[in-house]
């Protein structure tokens, strides 16, 4: 499984109408989610933005994480600009304090992280990969699942994920991590075919499956091998 996100070939975000004019609203109105690392609000997804990605994490206490250490090695560059509060990046094994007002931007391949060094300091990030157009995998979707999954509730988490991509349909990654979700709950039929309309949206991900220990349990069917075949 993939809880974050890969670039992908996606076209639209289909679960809000496209706006003519503008939307307004508050950091606070979008409401509060996390995947079990750390808290966030989905702006993209909130306004249905198709063009860039964007989101803002928090860190409630002083000393939380509010960026999960990462690379981006081959995918995003990614601008961080702190909203509120005060912030403490690790780039590179580097320190950088980063109070309110401030932007910091990495380049893809630096490994970067970032703490609150005050309550409730909130980030703003907003990523692309370079030279190509941004296209939504739609891992806000499933993001709140994820914490189902890390605790080995895959019963639970298949069906919430499967109402989810229902609800937003279109999008490669909550597809695929629903399928990952089936072959662990014991759901042979529903894992293939779920990755079948996975790897329709986003064939790189034939990759992905060929490799994935989620996908052992049913290795051995068929219609998974003729999937993965490449």
């Amino acid at each position: 499984m993939k809880p974050r996100a890969w670039s992908s070939r996606d076209r639209t975000d289909r679960r809000l109408p496209r706006v003519q004019g503008y939307r307004v609203a508050s950091v606070d109105e979008i409401e509060e989610v996390t995947d079990g690392r750390e808290p966030w609000r989905p702006v993209r997804h909130h306004f249905g933005i198709t063009s860039f990605g964007v989101n803002t994490w928090t860190g409630h206490e002083a000393g939380d994480r509010i960026i999960n250490e990462h690379d981006e090695e081959g995918e995003d560059e990614e601008l961080y600009f702190v909203w509120r509060g005060r912030a403490r990046f690790e780039i590179d094994g580097e320190a950088v304090d980063a109070p309110a007002g401030t932007y910091v931007f990495v380049t893809p391949g630096s490994k970067r992280t970032a703490f609150a060094e005050e309550p409730e300091t909130t980030i703003l990030v907003a990523g692309g990969i370079p030279g190509q157009a941004h296209t939504a995998s739609g891992w806000e979707i499933w993001a709140q699942v994820n914490p189902l999954y890390l605790a080995g509730r895959y019963e639970e988490a298949a069906d919430r994920g499967r109402e989810l991509v229902e609800a937003n349909p279109g999008y490669p990654n909550p597809l695929y991590n629903l399928a990952c979700c089936e072959s662990l709950a014991g759901r042979p039929a529903d894992a293939v075919r779920h990755l079948a309309q996975a790897i329709e949206l986003y064939p790189p991900l034939t990759e992905y499956a060929r490799n994935d220990s989620d996908f052992d349990a049913i290795r051995d069917e068929p219609a998974f091998a003729e999937l993965v075949r490449g």
